[in-house]
């Protein structure tokens, strides 16, 4: 298969999941991506067009902690990442998945996140 045709069938993915979530101030919307070093989740209200919150691997608040791409370093991230939504006053979030499938590492931060108390 192209390398044209993977992209264009990624993005059609993207965009049939994007149809389906939007964020508001009630219920932002969690967007999350995982690329082949880092894992990169934020926090958006579509309607203002307003980053609410934002951690990624890269990120200083981690105090130099080595985090992969994978289950473990999903669920070490989301744990983290749950905890700064609540700090942030969020009960409530909508999750975008993005292009991917719902299992492994994406399935991973969801239930990290959800056990910190906040509800899908």
């Amino acid at each position: 298969m192209k390398l044209e045709t993977k992209k264009n069938l990624e993005q059609k993915r993207r965009w049939r999941v994007r149809r389906k979530v939007r964020g508001t101030a009630e219920r932002p919307r969690l967007a999350v991506c995982f690329s082949n070093k880092h894992i990169y989740a934020q926090c958006i209200n579509d309607k203002l067009g307003v980053t609410l919150v934002a951690l990624c691997t890269t990120s200083k608040e981690l105090n130099g902690e080595k985090i992969l791409p994978n289950v473990a370093g999903a669920t070490k991230l989301g744990e983290k990442f749950g905890a700064k939504l609540k700090s942030a006053g969020v009960e409530a979030v909508v999750y975008d998945r993005g292009a991917r499938r719902y299992h492994g590492c994406v399935k991973a931060f969801a239930d990290a996140v959800r056990s910190t108390g906040i509800n899908f």
